[in-house]
């Protein structure tokens, strides 16, 4: 007796049927055998007229007139009109009648062409139409919460609660397909490229850097912990040591940090690593991964190779380590002038050796002050004091802000800054990190509201030359730029110890629109230069031993040179559909406070669960 006839047999027993005849089942459920589709709604073509369909979908619109109704009817191919006319048998019409929004429904008709005075140029299908001879109900919907249409108007939480109903417009359909067919795409080119697929551990050891980790505690040992992956680092350096020379992998990554819009708790990324590279290599397969998925899946052709750009030009240039580079706006050191100036304040953070940057607004020599206030509130978030500020008269004179400072040397700032009538002129005078991203932020923020950007360009850039370390104002101590196991520039090797804010990494970013897409580095993989970054780090060898053992004993075997990079694929599949958050391509995300408002996680567990666990929660105080 197989598995499936054993099944029948038990439910008829505990039921008191005496089986699931065909005809029992046709009196609950319509038969899927008598109307299984035989085309998809949006695939159909004036080359089927005459031809009987089956098709099975949601009643997406609903028209009566007179008696003949017209049905739009969806599945994920697109969207077609059946009608049942006014001559149809009087219980088609009744069903048809009966019909509401979003019933499951199976149709068998005929094609036929629209008349010409009827065809809608708006629909796939707007040419043709199917009359239906045969109708039935495979299920019913209740009073929607919100209409499914092209693009949700309703709020995201409703969004959210209702992701199944969602996730049925046409807008999420096509952003959930373009991120298979981007996926697969990866798939294809890395696979062509001589790449393995290899799955990594979802339960790793915990090695807290960065984000917290989230654990999962183990039942079988009370008291210790498995941690979910912040990425597949370690495991992917370890499958270099194994000498698979060349792995991938469409990876799921966790880390307990804040939502936001470019991040939640559990996201993805396209991970790879190869042996025996340079970081060029790297560049080569994934400008080569970036162009066949351009291809593919968005039907144009991207140029490669990216523009390089070393990280202190791209902070000097503007005020951030991912520029969108549609459009220019670039920061300029204003130290010269400020000096000559009268500006006491300027020439205070000068003598500091500190900076003074400039920013050019075209044509903003109008904005109101309220609107130059909103500027120098976007400057203060990122820890300017202020933003000072003079305006281009039409004379090319200035006025406004601080130009009382600069009468005696006017014609010198308004070259020097290559300034124009009418023009904004901003300036922000601070430590050289904060005056720097201060005021491109102001530059990012402008770039939004001018609307300089084209929609629809992708301007890709390589980020390169970042710093190994970065000085931690509160310890004071460094921390690592990236991660623990980049390798510093062959040139910075002799100061390593005696100078460490000066070495350079092989580190890189990919950067596209003002995203930061891409991290990656060439790989740290002998022991003893291992030793001496934990060193600089304050980190022991007992502590490195306790933390990262398993990668450490495995360096002391024959570890290649290899290097990788980790692509932010949500990210890269929101800039690709151009909206504002990851949420809006991934199928099943979390709000902005990291929950579920469909399954209502995280929740609570029961006592026994906990007691399973040796866990106990500890109510918060109020």
């Amino acid at each position: 007796m197989t598995n499936g006839i054993f099944f029948l047999c038990v439910f008829a027993a505990k039921t008191g049927r005496k089986g699931l005849s065909h005809s029992g089942a046709h009196d609950r459920f319509p038969s899927m055998e008598k109307m299984k589709r035989t085309h998809a709604c949006g695939e159909l073509s004036l080359s089927q007229t005459e031809k009987e369909v089956i098709l099975n979908g949601w009643v997406h619109r609903l028209r009566d007139y007179g008696g003949i109704t017209f049905i739009n009817l969806r599945d994920r191919s697109g969207v077609v009109q059946a009608v049942v006319e006014s001559d149809a048998p009087a219980a088609l019409r009744e069903r048809a009648a009966s019909l509401k929004f979003e019933y499951c429904v199976a149709v068998r008709g005929t094609v036929r062409a629209r008349p010409e005075s009827m065809r809608n140029p708006e629909m796939k299908t707007g040419d043709l139409e199917v009359k239906v001879f045969d109708l039935e109900i495979l299920s019913t919907c209740e009073t929607l919460p919100f209409m499914i249409d092209g693009e949700s108007e309703a709020k995201e939480d409703a969004r959210l609660r209702y992701r199944y109903l969602d996730l049925r417009t046409s807008a999420m359909q096509d952003r959930i397909r373009l991120r298979h067919e981007t996926a697969f795409a990866a798939r294809e080119y890395l696979v062509g490229r001589g790449f393995y697929e290899i799955e990594t551990p979802t339960f790793i050891r915990s090695t807290p850097e960065g984000a917290r980790d989230f654990l999962v505690p183990s039942r079988v040992q009370p008291g210790k912990f498995y941690a979910l992956p912040q990425s597949p680092q370690l495991y992917k350096q370890l499958l270099m040591v194994s000498g698979f020379e060349r792995y991938f992998q469409i990876a799921r990554c966790y880390r307990d940090e804040d939502s936001r819009g470019d991040r939640q708790p559990e996201f993805t990324q396209i991970d790879l690593e190869m042996s025996f590279v340079s970081r060029e290599d790297v560049f080569e397969v994934t400008e080569g991964m970036m162009r066949h998925i351009f291809k593919k899946v968005m039907k144009s052709d991207l140029a490669v190779p990216f523009r390089r750009l070393p990280y202190d030009e791209a902070m000097s240039r503007y005020g951030s380590d991912k520029p969108d580079l549609r459009f220019g706006l670039e920061l300029k050191d204003f130290g010269a002038p400020a000096a000559k100036s009268d500006f006491q304040v300027f020439k205070t953070v000068l003598a500091a050796k500190g900076l003074v940057k400039a920013l050019v607004a075209p044509g903003c020599g109008e904005y109101s002050r309220k609107q130059i206030t909103d500027l120098e509130e976007t400057a203060k978030t990122y820890g300017a004091k202020g933003l000072a500020w003079m305006k281009v008269t039409k004379e090319g004179r200035l006025e406004g802000g601080v130009a009382k400072f600069f009468e005696k040397i006017a014609a010198e700032v308004v070259a020097d800054l290559a300034a124009k009538p009418g023009d904004l002129l901003l300036f922000v005078a601070d430590k050289p990190r904060t005056a720097c991203v201060a005021l491109g932020a102001v530059r990012t923020r402008l770039g939004a509201d001018l609307k300089l950007a084209k929609p629809g360009d992708f301007l890709f850039a390589w980020i390169v030359d970042f710093p190994l370390f970065e000085y931690n104002e509160e310890e004071k101590r460094w921390d690592p730029a990236h991660h623990l196991f980049s390798m510093p520039q062959e040139k910075y090797l002799d100061m390593l110890e005696s100078d460490p804010g000066s070495v350079k990494a092989d580190l890189y970013d990919l950067v596209c629109n003002g995203v930061e897409l891409a991290s990656g580095s060439i790989r740290i993989h002998d022991p003893k230069l291992q030793a001496r970054v934990f060193a600089v780090i304050g980190i022991t060898m007992a502590e490195a031993e306790r933390r990262f053992g398993f990668l450490l004993e495995a360096f002391k075997y024959g570890p290649p040179p290899h290097g990788g990079i980790g692509i932010g694929f949500d990210r890269f599949i929101t800039l690709l559909v151009g909206v504002a958050t990851i949420r809006e391509v991934i199928a099943f995300p979390k709000n902005t406070v990291g929950a579920s408002a469909m399954d209502d996680c995280p929740s609570s567990v029961d006592e026994k669960q906990l007691k399973d666990l040796r866990l106990m929660v500890i109510e918060e105080e109020k």
